[in-house]
């Protein structure tokens, strides 16, 4: 199993990233999909989630703001990040439960800075 994020970088307070994540070495389809995020001194926190049939769930400091979606055909979870707030900087994670086993995702960082 390999999960690949990319899409993070530095954004100014109010603006917009979208995250991508390509995942291979297991049926995409079966699975529902993570994104969390880590920032610097905290825990990893879970941000949204998106099961097989494509209903989505996010955390509140989120919720309005970032939109989950997945794209079955080409193996790929997005999370789509608008309005941030430098509260939302940190590394933002993927990740898959497969087989009851959690496989994550190396890892982008999100910068919300002016």
């Amino acid at each position: 199993v390999q999960l690949q994020a990319y899409g993070g970088g530095l954004v100014q307070p109010g603006g917009s990233l979208r995250l991508s994540c390509a995942a291979s070495g297991f049926t995409f389809s079966s699975y529902w999909m993570f994104w969390y995020r880590q920032a610097p001194g905290k825990q990893r926190e879970l941000v949204a989630t998106i099961t097989l049939g494509g209903t989505t769930n996010y955390a509140d400091s989120v919720k309005g703001r970032f939109i989950i979606s997945r794209d079955n055909a080409k193996d790929t979870v997005f999370l789509q990040m608008n309005s941030l707030k430098p509260e939302d900087t940190a590394v933002y994670y993927c990740n898959a439960k497969v087989r009851s086993t959690p496989y994550w995702g190396q890892g982008t960082q999100v910068t919300v800075s002016s």
